[in-house]
């Protein structure tokens, strides 16, 4: 994400669904699954000096891989029947599958701690759909992504507003929300709305329900994930996909996978993986349950994001 951030931001955000628990409830439930196998699982060996890294022949000895999420749907998240899913630990299924390491361990934290958690080897892997920026990239290293995501808005039915990017919100003096510590934040103070006037709520549903009571004009979030909160809604609709500007050019975000620095050779077998997912379609269909569709895939690079 190319903004200057003052503060982290999500991968992008909270995304508990609409009809998901609760993103407070999934941490909890996450977290004693997690401490659990933990306890049954040793944690891997350090990275050895091997140039590149040798976690991945580690990986496949210990036949196991553990994956930081953050209990977000639709991106990496526990279920009701205690089963890990989302996009990114069903791509990660497949992947490593195809790398000889049989089994991920989910590992769930805060989402602003998987940086930290990576780097002191709680798990081996982020996998929770985290956008990739200029700034996580002094401290990480990320697969390409696997996907790409415009922003949208929430607004009450008819748009009566006509807003349909950030410039609107504040030419128009429209009341604006959004969610805790997403990128959208960053996107409208960029535009010129006052970062003290911002609503900010738990997630789109909070947003949602902000619309439809009228507290607020819009509510900005993820292409994705407002399209889905506002499927039972009888007062709000979405508006069409746009790209945010950042340093006066149209931006577009993708999301990745994380690894430590040091393991470039893991980084790179699972791009190559990754790729052949992408040239197949194979990719898409494994997305595609979690609200993806084709305007959600790219050809980004972790490099172009990262700014080099």
């Amino acid at each position: 994400m190319a903004p200057p951030l003052a503060r982290p931001l999500r991968r992008r955000g909270d995304t508990s669904g609409p009809t998901g628990p609760s993103r407070r409830s999934l941490l909890a439930g996450v977290a004693a699954l997690g401490a659990l196998g933990a306890a049954g699982c040793s944690r891997v060996p350090t990275e050895a000096s091997t140039n590149g890294g040798d976690l991945l022949s580690r990986l496949k000895a210990a036949g196991v891989v553990r994956l930081g999420i953050a209990g977000e749907i639709p991106f990496g998240y526990i279920d009701r029947n205690g089963r890990l899913t989302g996009e990114a630990p069903e791509l990660a299924k497949v992947i490593f599958k195809r790398l000889g390491v049989d089994r991920v361990q989910p590992v769930p934290t805060e989402f602003g701690s998987l940086i930290p958690g990576l780097n002191s080897q709680q798990f081996d892997v982020v996998a929770a759909g985290m956008y990739v920026n200029p700034a996580r990239c002094e401290q990480v290293i990320f697969s390409d992504p696997d996907y790409q995501m415009l922003d949208s808005f929430i607004v009450r039915k008819g748009n009566p507003k006509g807003l349909t990017s950030y410039r609107d919100v504040v030419e128009k003096k429209a009341k604006f929300a959004t969610g805790t510590g997403y990128a959208e934040i960053a996107y409208a103070v960029e535009a010129g709305y006052p970062e003290g006037d911002i609503l900010i709520v738990p997630d789109q549903v909070a947003g949602l329900n902000a619309v439809e009571a009228g507290r607020v004009d819009v509510f900005a979030g993820t292409a994705l994930t407002t399209r889905e909160v506002v499927k039972k809604s009888a007062k709000a609709e979405v508006t069409e996909p746009f790209k945010p500007i950042v340093d006066g050019k149209p931006h577009v975000d993708g999301g990745a996978f994380a690894f430590r620095p040091t393991e470039t050779n893991l980084r790179d077998a699972f791009n190559v993986e990754l790729g052949k997912l992408k040239e197949s379609g194979e990719l898409l269909r494994i997305l595609r349950p979690f609200g993806f569709t084709e305007d959600e895939m790219t050809d980004l690079t972790a490099k172009e994001l990262c700014g080099g």
